[in-house]
């Protein structure tokens, strides 16, 4: 996916704005989807909200039957209301928040831990019960090797850290456009 600054801008002042509106009540301004026929398109998306550099948030889709746009809207509030790890955000806090909005590929099945690249790929582990995801980003974040980013998608997911070396876990892969608030500030 191809998205421009200005419907990257477009996106994270939805991001915002719907965070904002959880407080103001104020309805969210639909785009011009013939102008920027990408924010209509069904993609997952994940929202990630920061405040003074930690986590504060992160809740999204791996796919999406929604436009793009809804999609960052609908994410945008649930990680800032209702990510199970952090209490709600509150209005005094939103002037103090960053957002980052990573816009995902399809998944595609890995069939060996080799293919994973550390950066370009996020992983999904669907093992039995067990549920994950981790964005591309996290390992170079936190600075992983493929080891520990396998030990951390088992973590995630509930399962022992080594649970990875033990036998052949079911891993699909995505990759993600990412863009944060940061791009307002020109860093």
């Amino acid at each position: 996916m191809n998205i421009t600054y200005e419907e990257k801008i477009i996106l994270l002042s939805a991001a915002r704005k719907s965070i904002e509106s959880i407080f103001t009540k104020t309805k969210i301004e639909t785009p011009d989807y013939e102008q920027h026929p990408i924010l209509k398109l069904n993609a997952g998306a994940f929202v990630t909200i920061t405040e003074l550099n930690s986590l504060r948030g992160c809740i999204g889709y791996i796919l999406s039957d929604q436009p793009l746009f809804e999609t960052i809207c609908d994410a945008a509030v649930q990680a800032a209301m209702h990510d199970p790890r952090f209490p709600p955000l509150s209005k005094n806090e939103i002037s103090q928040i960053k957002i980052e909005i990573s816009v995902l590929s399809p998944p595609f099945i890995l069939h060996s831990y080799d293919e994973i690249i550390i950066g370009k790929h996020g992983l999904i582990l669907e093992e039995n019960s067990a549920r994950g995801l981790l964005l591309p980003q996290v390992p170079v974040e936190h600075n992983m090797n493929r080891d520990q980013y396998l030990d951390a998608i088992c973590q995630k997911s509930g399962l022992s850290k080594k649970y990875w070396q033990t036998q052949q876990i079911k891993l699909k892969g995505f990759t993600a456009e990412v863009f944060s608030e940061d791009i307002l500030m020109g860093e």
